[in-house]
This record gives C-alpha cells, sequence and structure tokens, in this order.
C-alpha cells in the first residue's frame, strides 16, 4: 500500500535502527547455533530420540487417505538453532508430514507443540505468527505483482490492513516505509535487488526459491521450514541458496527441509530423519545415514547389503 503525497518526510522516512538490523544477520536471542550443533553429539542414533532443546515435537501424527495410512509417526524432536534434513524414497509420507506439521493438512490424531505451544488447533495462515514459516515445492509468489510488493506482503501486524486503518494513511505510512526498508536489506542480501521491480511471473525458477526465501524471513521467524528448496533451480544458482541456507541457522534460526538432493543433505545437514511408508525409520548425522541398513533397505531393496551413496541423487 502507498499513499501519492507524504505528509512529512518523518511520515515516510525509514527508521535507522530498522536498515541497520536488516543490513547485519542478526542471531535469534538465546540461540548459539554452535552450541546447538555440539549438543547433537550425545543424541542416541534411533527414531524418536529426545534432543536438548526441540523447538518442534510431533507426537502419534497420523494421516489416512481412505484405507492408506500416509504418515503414521510415533515421536519425532527437532532441535532448535540446526539444519535438519527430512529424506525418504518417494512416496514415504515427507511431504504429507510436512503439512501436518504446518496445519496445511489436519492429522487424523496427534500432537504437535512448537516452542512449547500447541498448535494442532492453530490455522495455517496463523502458524507464521507462532515465529515458524515455510516455503513451497512449488513456489507461491503472486505473479503480477512486482517483486518488492511481494516482499512487503510478507510482513505481518501491518497497520494499514484492516478497511478503516487503510483510509488513514498517517497511522501506517511510517510503518510502511520500515517495511520497505526492511524488504529492500534483504533483496540486497539475497542479491535481487536489480529485479526489485520486475514482475515476479517473469523471475526463473531458482529466483522465485531466492524472493520466497527472502519473503519468509520478513516475518522475522525463528524455524524456516523448506519444501524441496532445490526442485528446478538452476545449478548456477544451487550454491547461492546453500550458502543462503546455511545463513539462516547462523542467525540461529531453526531450519527443516524436505530434499532428494544427497549432496545438498550431506553438505548442509547437522541431523537427518529418513522417513518410509509413513513412518520414521531412522535419524542422525549425515555421516551416520547412509551406513544404517534400515534406511539402505528402504531406497534400495532388503536384498541390498553395501551402505547407501549419500553422494548421488535419489
Amino acid at each position: 500500500m502507498t499513499d501519492d503525497a507524504p505528509d512529512t518526510a518523518a511520515d515516510t522516512a525509514p527508521d535507522p535502527s530498522v536498515v541497520a538490523a536488516t543490513d547485519a544477520l542478526v542471531a535469534v536471542p538465546g540461540v548459539d547455533p554452535d552450541k546447538a550443533r555440539a549438543a547433537l553429539v550425545d543424541v542416541p542414533r534411533e527414531p524418536g530420540a529426545p534432543k536438548p532443546d526441540p523447538i518442534l515435537v510431533a507426537d502419534g501424527v497420523v494421516r489416512r487417505f481412505g484405507g492408506l495410512t500416509a504418515v503414521d509417526v510415533d515421536h519425532v524432536e527437532i532441535q532448535r538453532g540446526v539444519i535438519t534434513a527430512l529424506i525418504g524414497p518417494n512416496g514415504a509420507g515427507k511431504t504429507t508430514f510436512f503439512n501436518l506439521l504446518t496445519n496445511f493438512d489436519t492429522a487424523d490424531s496427534g500432537r504437535r507443540t512448537f516452542d512449547g505451544q500447541p498448535i494442532d488447533e492453530v490455522p495455517a495462515h496463523k502458524i507464521a505468527n507462532y515465529g515458524m514459516v515455510r516455503t513451497f515445492q512449488l513456489t507461491k509468489a503472486l505473479s503480477k505483482m512486482s517483486v518488492i510488493d511481494n516482499m512487503k506482503l510478507g510482513a505481518t501486524q501491518q497497520k494499514g490492513e484492516t478497511l478503516w486503518r487503510s483510509l488513514l494513511p498517517f497511522i501506517w505510512k511510517g510503518q510502511e516505509a520500515d517495511i520497505e526498508a526492511r524488504a529492500e536489506a534483504l533483496l540486497d542480501r539475497f542479491n535481487m535487488t536489480h529485479m526489485r521491480d520486475e514482475f515476479a511471473g517473469t523471475l526463473s525458477g531458482g529466483q522465485r526459491k531466492l524472493l520466497e526465501m527472502a519473503r519468509a524471513l520478513m516475518v522475522e521467524p525463528t524455524m524456516v521450514m523448506l519444501d524441496e528448496p532445490m526442485a528446478g533451480v538452476n545449478p548456477a544458482l544451487t550454491q547461492s541458496l546453500l550458502q543462503h541456507v546455511t545463513g539462516l541457522r547462523d542467525q540461529g534460526m531453526t531450519v527443516l527441509f524436505v530434499e532428494h538432493d544427497m549432496d545438498m543433505v550431506q553438505e548442509i545437514s547437522d541431523w537427518v530423519i529418513v522417513m518410509a511408508e509413513g513412518a520414521i525409520i531412522a535419524e542422525g548425522p549425515p555421516q551416520s545415514i547412509g551406513e544404517n541398513q534400515a534406511v539402505v533397505d528402504a531406497y534400495l531393496g532388503g536384498s541390498h547389503g553395501a551402505p547407501l551413496d549419500l553422494d548421488r541423487k535419489l
């Protein structure tokens, strides 16, 4: 939302503190990513292993479609401040479970808590207010709006979103300027400033992934959930995306991502959770997962006895 004639310079000038905060990597309060990763050393390499500081916990989550049980997860915990990969063969239930965790689908039974708060009854569009945001395998950019407007839509608690307040520019113009400054800073961080005024529909697949990730940060989340962030991305942008994902962790954010690219899983994840036939069958650091016989059987079948090569794509 904009206004043709600003009342005063003070109404529209961005708050310098907002610009400074977004230009730098601002750590999530109380989270030390190095300590969070170090704490995983003593975690048992087994399904449902308790974590030292879980931010997201799921208990007894079941989702059925007719006679098919797509998800049947007894217990899983996501460690705060690290990058966790959710992997598994096609049809394992990864995306369905991902949707259940973010309430884009409804479980038949089970409980989920985020940062100690129950979220089972929270509508999907309000999950972001808790500090958890997600991206999609098929990006959800508004194609006929500019990149900068897509970014500004990601900000929460906007004063001008109600009808009567939208008619009173003096209420929201200062906040609007701050939001735009934050969006500009994030576009700069993701090397997309030159695309600022382009329609989102003209972006390449990789650029849309970057836009969606940048827009998610407008919420100032504590946890970011990425659904196949490498899907459809030009190899030239892959390394850039990887750096941005690890940058989120370096800020103290928790990252959970679904991925088929095992090179990416090996390169950036701190912990790996493996699903097969709707259940969690293994957990552990990426180096240990390829040697887990249950994982080998899930990917290659029970007749294979060799360790799984996670350096190739599956």
